[in-house]
């Protein structure tokens, strides 16, 4: 039996659920479903939920494989992509995102849907690369950065493809803050923790109502989207 590419670590109230494919972290079918699955278990048995990735790598974006298979199942992959983006924007408990790493296209789209992003010091690369490999921006993801971004960094954090160390990240809205690599779980837990301690209907409907508008905006121009959406080139 193949190791589980997502895992979920109950740590008190607080669901750990880790990506860890043994290489980038590319969003595959596989990978995507057992986030789901790893997300509604999370929603069952937790108050809150951190995210993370393997060291080093936080989230590779989509399958470029795939992606570049042909029209046909790059649409389907960014499609049931939208689905995870929309799960995660959504999500009803808090959401803590540790970025372990590298966070490419739609890795970065990842932290974009986190309530709290904090990330490791380093050498990493950050942000919204589309445009630099042959690929329009998507509608999903140019609403979640017009929803998170800097106003003033929007414009060369998708048209001009920019992409950022974890600091400069901060500022630019990717992330929160930055911590030292061994303190990113511990301070993802603690932040979460102290989340738990918000009344969970009111955390819920009041996320609802910040994000519910972008989401319904992502899911109405989806199909139109996916229709003139190209892949990436070689």
């Amino acid at each position: 039996m193949s190791e589980p590419l997502v895992r979920v670590e109950m740590r008190e109230s607080v669901a750990l659920v880790t990506l860890d494919d043994g290489k980038a972290n590319a969003l595959g079918y596989e990978l995507m479903e057992q986030l789901f699955a790893a997300l509604d278990r999370a929603e069952n048995e937790s108050k809150a939920v951190v995210l993370a990735g393997r060291p080093g790598r936080f989230c590779a974006g989509f399958d470029l494989r795939t992606m570049m298979s042909g029209v046909e199942q790059a649409h389907k992959l960014v499609t049931r992509g939208a689905d995870l983006y929309e799960r995660l924007y959504g999500f009803g408990l808090p959401l803590v995102v540790a970025c372990t790493g590298h966070a490419l296209a739609g890795g970065a789209l990842v932290l974009l849907c986190g309530d709290v992003r904090i990330g490791v010091s380093g050498a990493f690369k950050i942000g919204l690369n589309e445009l630099a490999i042959g690929m329009p921006l998507p509608m999903l993801a140019q609403e979640l950065a017009r929803d998170r971004l800097d106003v003033r960094q929007l414009t060369a954090a998708t048209l001009g493809a920019k992409i950022y160390d974890p600091e400069q990240a901060a500022e630019v809205g990717y992330l929160d803050r930055t911590v030292a690599p061994d303190s990113l779980l511990d301070e993802a837990i603690d932040e979460a923790k102290q989340l738990t301690a918000l009344s969970s209907p009111a955390y819920k409907l009041t996320k609802e109502g910040l994000r519910g508008a972008t989401i319904k905006r992502i899911r109405d121009t989806l199909a139109a989207d996916m229709a003139r959406l190209t892949p990436p080139v070689s």
